[in-house]
């Protein structure tokens, strides 16, 4: 399989899920709010942005208080073209952790409760890495971000819809490709596989390069 390595300064993923209420309307229902966050956030509609989105995953919790219910899981991969104007004129991505502060407001939002680590969640997004931004997480600031997301290689919720998206993708700072991290972890563990779910109205087709 080829490798595509994605290039670090041109693109920026964003995990999604949830397991209460009705996730898959919970999900169908943040897109057309996070493109909004995601372009006030980069100052305005970029003409260059494409926006990847993979298709729903049913998956097992991992870790937290046993009994929960199974996430659907997604992931948003945002890209910026590789040459142009817009590009050239930009050295990096907008700051990271004001992407994390409209994350989290889109949390609360969709009612998201930080009461038990790991616990049932009405929405979770995780910023995985920003561009070839390398952060560690300041122990002093309410705002713990480290990017790249230092357990993006060992959650299958996060490799398979990487995966899906392209499966010869590289996630920055690393050499191997999704699909391949995501076999050595199912290769190496009783979890239940990620399961793919058929496509529903709201949501696009995998990994298709969509404005909206």
């Amino acid at each position: 399989m080829a490798v595509t390595e994605p290039e670090p300064a041109l693109t920026t993923a964003i995990a999604l899920g949830a397991n209460l209420g009705d996730p898959a309307a919970t999900l169908t229902a943040l897109r057309p709010l996070l493109i909004q966050e995601l372009e006030s956030w980069m100052g305005g509609p970029e003409p260059l942005l494409k926006l990847r989105w993979s298709p729903l995953f049913r998956t097992a919790p991992v870790g937290g208080p046993p009994g929960q219910p199974p996430f659907l899981n997604a992931v948003l991969l945002v890209e910026r073209a590789a040459s142009g104007a817009a590009l050239q004129n930009s050295e990096s991505w907008p700051d990271p952790l004001d992407l994390l502060v409209r994350l989290q407001s889109l949390e609360a939002r969709f009612g998201r409760q930080r009461l038990v680590p790991w616990g049932p969640r009405s929405l979770d997004l995780d910023l995985l890495w920003c561009g070839a931004t390398a952060t560690a997480a300041d122990q002093g600031s309410p705002l713990q971000l480290e990017l790249p997301h230092p357990r993006l290689r060992q959650r299958t919720f996060v490799l398979a819809p990487l995966a899906a998206i392209e499966p010869g993708l590289v996630p920055p700072g690393g050499t191997t490709t999704a699909a391949a991290l995501l076999q050595q972890l199912l290769a190496g563990s009783k979890e239940t596989p990620p399961q793919l779910l058929p496509g529903r109205t709201g949501w696009p087709e995998w990994g298709a390069s969509l404005l909206e």
